[in-house]
């Protein structure tokens, strides 16, 4: 089949290769501009890689875009993790359209933030949506979907690039043959199970001491590793990662630092405690042992966060 691929990062990256190796023939890839400094995109790296044709247009808006995307004469444009807007005249101009990417189990978390949600709201499970896309945000009809459970120890690092990355491009492949194969459905989403959250950013990553247990570890755990879940220690902004959960009552007001050892930080909550293996304090990028910073001064036990 003859593919246009627009994307990004890794996984169009990964995408790219497994279209090749599956040999169909790439008409075109898009990938985001060079940067000024730095390193070029994953995707156009590849691309330069294998000698196919580049377009790395800053959007897809313009007359110039849809004409160069209409001299492709592809049979269908893949959306294999896509930030720019790319208007329904460029959707649907392949033979077969275009079919899009999606990491939750569409209509439930639409957006661009799907897997960090899931672990905030506490969903037992999770997966990938391949459908094809249409003018709203990730509302077309779906061709197929994959579910993996949520693990207690997972985070959206851990359950992206351990479950719903191999997942989605094994998934592609199979989506391709249907198409392929003229057998590929079109199940029109279930309005009435949809849900929409926006990205997940600072403003949704501030710890409430106050809610409940859970809540709260879901909280740390969809914030890990952006953009990481954070309680105030006077001036001081603390951001915590690698959560576990100890059911067992930390005994003080939640929100306390009740231990610092090598195995963490543990943080009273309402009738459990949260442990921590790492943290880091705003500015510093760094990720390090709560006992680094225990050393340092930075933080101590009977402390409280808020």
């Amino acid at each position: 089949m003859r593919i246009a691929l627009l994307g990004q990062a890794a996984f169009a990256e990964k995408a790219l290769e497994a279209l090749v190796k599956h040999g169909d023939e790439i008409a075109q890839v898009f990938a985001p501009p060079d940067p000024p400094a730095g390193r070029a995109d994953a995707l156009a790296v590849k691309a330069r890689e294998f000698k196919l044709p580049l377009s790395q247009p800053k959007s897809f808006k313009s007359d110039e875009a849809f004409e160069r995307f209409y001299s492709l004469n592809a049979d269908l444009a893949i959306l294999a993790f896509v930030t720019l807007i790319v208007p329904e005249r460029i959707l649907y101009l392949p033979r077969h359209n275009s079919i899009c990417f999606h990491p939750s189990i569409l209509p439930r978390h639409r957006g661009a933030s799907a897997i960090n949600w899931a672990i905030i709201a506490g969903d037992a499970e999770t997966g990938i949506t391949w459908f094809w896309p249409d003018k709203g945000i990730d509302t077309g009809p779906i061709l197929l979907q994959k579910r993996v459970p949520i693990a207690e120890s997972d985070t959206v690092g851990s359950i992206y690039f351990d479950k719903l990355f191999p997942m989605g491009i094994d998934s592609m492949i199979e989506a391709v043959d249907l198409i392929a194969a003229g057998r590929a459905p079109r199940i029109v989403q279930d309005e009435s199970a949809a849900s929409y959250e926006p990205p997940c950013r600072d403003e949704h990553a501030k710890i409430d001491f106050a809610k409940p247990a859970r809540e709260v570890f879901n909280l740390v755990r969809g914030c890990d590793p952006q953009p990481g879940a954070y309680a105030r220690l006077g001036e001081k902004r603390v951001r915590l990662y690698d959560a576990a959960f100890d059911a067992k009552p930390g005994g003080v007001a939640p929100g306390t630092i009740v231990a610092i050892d090598d195995s963490g930080m543990r943080i009273a909550l309402n009738g459990a405690t949260l442990v921590i293996k790492r943290t880091r304090i705003d500015p510093s990028p760094k990720k390090v042992a709560p006992s680094e910073l225990a050393t340092a001064g930075e933080i101590k036990v009977d402390a409280c966060l808020g």
